[in-house]
């Protein structure tokens, strides 16, 4: 999982999953009964990084606080693949902390993340290996700083005194801790989880050190939230048995982030079952979230830099609204209630009002909606909720048709029908207008224009695949609006 990843192929295989027993089928996520104000989050590398994220961008959600470990400061990479695998993690002194700050204060007066106000009462629990060769521990250090703008100083904990790799940490199970190698999780006698979950809540019951039920393991339909963006058709989570739909008790949430080359492709589900999370969480009724990145994502890591969108640090962010909607739905449950009928499909679904890169979308009203998603040749392009009758595609191709169709969804998100299709061609490009770039696909990934997937390259926006990832590979990017690039010439 470490971001020299970025740069270099996968490692070994994964160790073989140890003790895990059998999966059921993917279901959709549950509506639990949930205290809103116990929301909390963790995660490791690039999941220490969209902890942050989604901690400081949804602080109104994840006000009660954030674990990060080996992570660094909010939008630290400034859009760049270049400062993340540079001064967020291998040379933190150049991190500018006084900088972001101020980007999240702008931000947040204009409202494209929550206001930092929120974060006065957040506790934060950071932890860094003393061996880390991956991402610095000043990268942490400049995380702590951060933090000292928005969080008071006693509410923070920062653990930097352990000889342990660039890993998740526990007690009892993984590599040995100078090591560095999946599935990134290492015994260093150590509970980290639990000591992060103790300081974000207080005083806990002892953990559940017995083999838990298998049953309480969920792999959820995470595709109701997101399709592609980097993010698996599926995710996990472990529900307490008291905590399961239908349950008396009121219980907390906490969402887990796997890092780069962790999530359930890579390691199978090791992270989701052998961090230490869930025996805490067994015993103190937490439900555990741990949402999944794809093979698609750029070695499997989360968006902190902008490999899908520009707006990967904002509420906006694709990945960001995503785990958000999966938290509004696992904490939208009163208990004992009957699932609602689905919604029938919208009706009158068409299309207008064409530009060389974009289009407008509508529809009629479908009565019992709260919000409706828009899919764009069968994924979904909206990343918040609409909850108008119509809504207009950005960042299209000119000359191009597209097929879209609408669902209608209700208050816990649950999407009814599909809408019947409706087609649309955008305008040509004015002349002499656009941009062309040629260059090898390893340049076009580092100036921004495409990204590395899975050993191959994909064009920004259009997601064209454009072959090999390396210098010998060569490819003419247009850019046909902004962060939107397809493979071909300049008229």
């Amino acid at each position: 999982m470490a971001f020299n990843f970025i740069r270099a192929a996968a490692a070994g295989a994964a160790m073989a999953l140890c003790g895990t027993g059998g999966a059921l089928a993917a279901v959709n996520l549950p509506a639990l009964k949930i205290d809103k104000t116990q929301t909390t989050v963790s995660g490791l590398s690039s999941g220490g990084f969209m902890a942050v994220q989604l901690h400081v961008a949804y602080s109104a959600t994840f006000a009660k606080g954030a674990g990060v470990v080996a992570g660094g400061p909010f939008y630290c990479a400034e859009g760049s693949v270049v400062n993340a695998t540079g001064r967020c993690m291998a040379s933190p002194a150049g991190i500018p902390t006084s900088t972001l700050v101020s980007t999240t204060n702008t931000w947040a007066s204009q409202g494209t993340i929550d206001p930092v106000a929120n974060l006065q009462n957040s506790k934060v629990y950071l932890f860094s290996g003393t061996l880390d060769s991956v991402v610095k521990t000043g990268a942490m250090d400049a995380l702590r700083i951060y933090y000292n703008s928005f969080v008071p100083t006693a509410n923070v904990v920062y653990k930097k005194d352990i000889a342990a790799e660039h890993a998740m940490v526990t007690d009892d199970y993984g590599n040995g801790c100078s090591t560095k190698g999946a599935p990134y999780i290492s015994d260093c006698n150590f509970d980290l989880a639990g000591a992060m979950l103790q300081h974000l809540y207080g005083t806990l019951n002892a953990r559940n050190n017995a083999t838990l039920p298998t049953g309480n393991y969920i792999e959820f339909n995470q595709s109701e939230f997101i399709t592609n963006h980097g993010m698996a058709t599926t995710g996990w989570a472990y529900v307490p048995q008291a905590c399961q739909a239908g349950g008396s008790a009121t219980c907390k949430l906490h969402v887990v982030l796997h890092g780069c080359k962790q999530n359930v492709n890579d390691v199978q589900q090791q992270y989701v079952r052998n961090t230490g999370y869930n025996r805490w969480a067994d015993s103190n009724n937490i439900v555990m979230l741990y949402p999944q990145t794809s093979l698609a994502a750029t070695n499997s890591c989360w968006d902190w830099w902008g490999y899908d969108s520009a707006n990967y640090s904002k509420k906006s962010g694709p990945q960001m609204a995503a785990i958000k909607a999966m938290v509004d739905r696992v904490s939208s449950g009163t208990g004992g209630t009957t699932p609602p009928a689905a919604l029938p499909a919208p009706t009158g679904v068409s299309t207008s009002g064409a530009t060389a890169s974009s289009m407008a979308v509508g529809w009629a009203a479908v009565s019992g909606a709260a919000s409706y998603n828009v899919y764009r040749n069968a994924n979904k392009v909206n990343a918040l909720p609409v909850t108008a009758t119509s809504y207009t595609d950005t960042g299209l191709a000119a000359s191009t048709t597209y097929s879209w169709t609408v669902r209608a969804a209700d208050a816990n998100g649950a999407e009814g029908a599909t809408s019947a299709a409706a087609s649309g061609t955008t305008l040509a490009g004015s002349g002499g207008t656009a941009t062309c770039t040629t260059a090898s696909n390893y340049a076009h990934t580092l100036a921004g224009r495409a990204y590395a997937a899975g050993g191959y390259t994909y064009a920004l926006g259009s997601n064209q695949n454009m072959g090999l990832w390396n210098v010998f590979v060569t490819n003419t990017l247009k850019q046909t609006s902004t962060n939107y690039y397809v493979i071909g010439t300049c008229p």
